[in-house]
């Protein structure tokens, strides 16, 4: 049931990512990508799993007898949170561009910006 969840709550996110990218405002263009990245982040992290830890993959469990708790990969998480930071830095410089763009052209629709001559 829970993989079911967190199928549809990844498939909604792709979805609504997919959808703002869509639209011509390009604030809403840098959500949707924004949201997409997410997305990918969250599915990265379901497909990591929980695994049953032993001594030779997590050794610092090693004197902890037969009772060894089970882990997610923390390679995995590792890679996601440095996803989460650099989504953020790219999602805030893109949004500085769209501010700045407007001050230069004044709009923010997508279709006006690539019909204006050079």
């Amino acid at each position: 049931m829970t993989a079911v969840v967190l199928a549809a709550a990844v498939g909604a996110l792709f979805a609504l990512g997919t959808f703002l990218l869509l639209r011509r405002d390009l604030v809403r263009v840098v959500w949707g990508l924004a949201i997409i990245s997410q997305a990918a982040n969250v599915y990265l992290l379901a497909m990591g799993g929980i695994a049953p830890a032993t001594a030779d993959s997590v050794p610092v469990l090693a004197g902890h007898g037969d009772h060894v708790p089970t882990t997610a990969d923390p390679l995995v998480q590792a890679l996601v949170l440095t996803a989460i930071v650099i989504g953020f830095g790219m999602t805030a410089f893109a949004l500085v561009l769209s501010y700045r763009v407007y001050e230069e052209h004044g709009t923010l629709d997508v279709s006006e910006l690539g019909d204006r001559e050079r």
